[in-house]
């Protein structure tokens, strides 16, 4: 704009200077002073002669370098990192995208659409029902991505956010599918499951044309009613384990009971037939545990065998003690010596 404004001003200059040769005054008072140029030395003289083909010249160079910037401006274009570019042409859509980077396209008839191939995050919230009809609201976030063989053709077919016209509205139908075949208690406990389910359904629902990569569930929400009855149920749960358990362990107490209690009836066996078979064995056990003090037989049906310490510790316990004679008499009747 400043060299055109000075190409005027030159013209106007060049105007003043013709008329002037040729007679001819403009204008009066201060704008003959216009045709005359200051000289460093307090002279003056005419301004430089300029022919109507020069200055012509100076306008188409200056009209060229004009159209040269705008040209230069509007004929390029830059994909940024981690996009890829549609390139649309007077309403028509190239079939193949522009990769990142530096390109040329037609002027001013030309545009490039720069959409995203990175991984992108978004989050959701889906309401859906239970098995058992109860209402859940799940908060999820969802990860997705959109290749390059779906840019051109996500550019056409839908329009806005690729996540909120194809990704959210599959992945809430996928989850409500999920969530009616499952009770309230076994969402909350099989929350993976859920999840895992989920995300297949969904990815087959929206094809090639996105990538899921992931679905994060962060939080599953019931009503304050259902919350208390599973509660209450758990509790209950845990209390009937208890008793289970408590159970187990006295019938796993019986049994070792049982068990002990049949090895010493079968060692008692063995040893009773042991000893059948080898009656010495008894004569040698006495003997070994003899202490070299004799033993009195004393009379009665048994035999009983006593030291004569033993004896004489019957007779003061007897002496000591006030019995009934009939008592008294049966003990002295069936000791003899």
């Amino acid at each position: 704009m400043q060299f055109c404004a000075d190409t005027l001003v030159r013209l106007k200059r060049a105007r003043d200077v013709d008329a002037a040769r040729a007679g001819i005054c403009p204008s009066r008072g201060p704008s003959a002073e216009r045709m005359l140029v200051s000289q460093p030395y307090g002279t003056f003289s005419r301004a430089p002669n300029m022919s109507p083909q020069g200055i012509a010249r100076l306008i188409g160079i200056a009209l060229l370098i004009f159209c040269a910037v705008i040209m230069a401006s509007s004929g390029t274009y830059v994909v940024k990192p981690g996009f890829r570019g549609v390139e649309v042409t007077m309403g028509k859509v190239s079939s193949a995208f522009k990769p990142e980077g530096f390109g040329l396209k037609a002027p001013f008839i030309t545009s490039i659409n720069q959409i995203s191939i990175r991984q992108q995050t978004a989050e959701d919230k889906a309401e859906c029902y239970s098995a058992d009809l109860q209402q859940i609201t799940v908060d999820l976030k969802v990860l997705f991505r959109v290749p390059e063989a779906s840019v051109v053709k996500l550019f056409q077919d839908y329009y806005g956010d690729p996540f909120a016209s194809l990704v959210a509205p599959r992945v809430q139908e996928a989850l409500k599918e999920v969530a009616s075949l499952q009770s309230a208690e076994q969402i909350v406990k099989n929350r993976e499951q859920i999840k895992t389910r989920s995300l297949e359904i969904a990815r087959r629902k929206v094809g090639t044309l996105l990538v899921i990569e992931d679905i994060v569930i962060q939080n599953i929400a019931l009503t304050r009613e259902l919350e208390h009855a599973i509660e209450a149920k758990m509790v209950q749960e845990q209390e009937a384990s208890k008793s289970k358990y408590l159970q187990q362990r006295v019938q796993i107490e019986a049994d070792t009971a049982v068990i002990r209690a049949k090895g010493e009836a079968e060692s008692i066996m063995i040893r009773g037939d042991a000893l059948k078979q080898n009656p010495a064995f008894v004569e040698l056990q006495i003997v070994d545990k003899w202490d070299g003090i004799a033993p009195i037989v004393i009379g009665g049906g048994d035999k009983v065998m006593l030291t004569l310490q033993d004896i004489e510790r019957l007779k003061t316990q007897k002496s000591n003690a006030t019995v009934v004679p009939s008592q008294s008499a049966r003990p002295a009747a069936a000791v003899k010596r």
